[in-house]
């Protein structure tokens, strides 16, 4: 899969550049793995706005996909597509298993229609494959990592990221995550092997904001330009920034300032900081 531009036919089309959707299937979603996904526009269950601009854009379907792939050790699957999944940057492999099942997975980069990949401690280490991370070799990359042995992938499932094992003994494996950060998980996590696909979507500009709101994603105010009773860095003669330190509508320190709890009892298996 690569990128496309377009000729400058107008001030938008300039700067566009998406992906070319090369080897991505062109069918609908698998009728038994989706459902509808209802627009929340960043409310919560209270109905209180929780992220702010959000609403609007495209209905989308969700799918279903295979964080957890205990249940299918030992059984091959076959990749049936590639597919294009609007709610993530990664694509998505249909695999069909032998015992006529079919799931989604996360499409790791370089897998094709047509392979085979299978779960379970003794497998090869092959991309597609999920293994526990005592049974991966040191230095392997690795995505869709577990934190808790059985409670599903959490960790590096964005385009193009993977992690490598950096060191193991008996009980933990140290992995080095794509922001740096070296951490200790359980031997018993499983991890897919492989880097994430769709490493060009970095790459991608949208070029006009029509395109950023059929994403369901409205503008964005800067502070500096409301009012005193709308925000913290509103008012003032002329263009002021406030005259303090940048803050949340909330008055809360921004760019900068650490938001991780000191009291958390996964602090422990944080072995070096993405930031010193």
């Amino acid at each position: 899969m690569g990128l496309k531009s377009y000729k400058p036919r107008s001030a938008s089309l300039r700067f566009t550049t998406l992906s070319d959707f090369e080897g991505v299937s062109k069918k609908r979603p698998e009728r038994k793995l989706r459902k509808i996904k209802k627009s929340k526009a960043g409310r919560n269950a209270h109905g209180r706005i929780t992220v702010r601009h959000r609403g609007g854009g495209h209905k989308k379907f969700l799918r279903a996909v295979d964080f957890r792939r205990y249940d299918k050790l030992g059984i091959p699957a076959k990749v049936q597509a590639i597919e294009y999944d609007p709610n993530r940057s990664a694509r998505l492999a249909l695999l069909a298993y032998a015992d006529g099942e079919k799931r989604y997975i996360l499409a790791p980069n370089g897998l094709k229609p047509g392979a085979t990949v299978v779960a379970g401690p003794k497998v090869e280490p092959e991309d597609g494959n999920a293994l526990p991370l005592g049974a991966i070799p040191p230095g392997m990359a690795v995505h869709a990592i577990e934190l808790v042995p059985g409670g599903g992938a959490k960790l590096v499932r964005s385009a193009g990221m993977l992690a490598r094992i950096a060191a193991r003994d008996d009980d933990y494996a140290q992995i080095k995550l794509p922001s740096g950060e070296i951490r200790k998980v359980s031997v018993s996590c499983y991890a897919t092997i492989g880097q994430v696909g769709n490493l060009e979507h970095e790459g991608i500009s949208l070029g006009k904001a029509g395109r950023k709101r059929w994403k369901g994603i409205r503008p964005t105010v800067r502070g500096v330009a409301m009012n005193p009773v709308d925000h913290p860095m509103g008012g003032g003669e002329g263009r002021s920034s406030g005259g303090g330190h940048p803050v949340t509508p909330w008055g809360q320190l921004t760019k900068g300032k650490r938001t991780r709890s000191g009291r958390k009892p996964s602090s422990k298996f944080i072995v070096k900081r993405r930031k010193k």
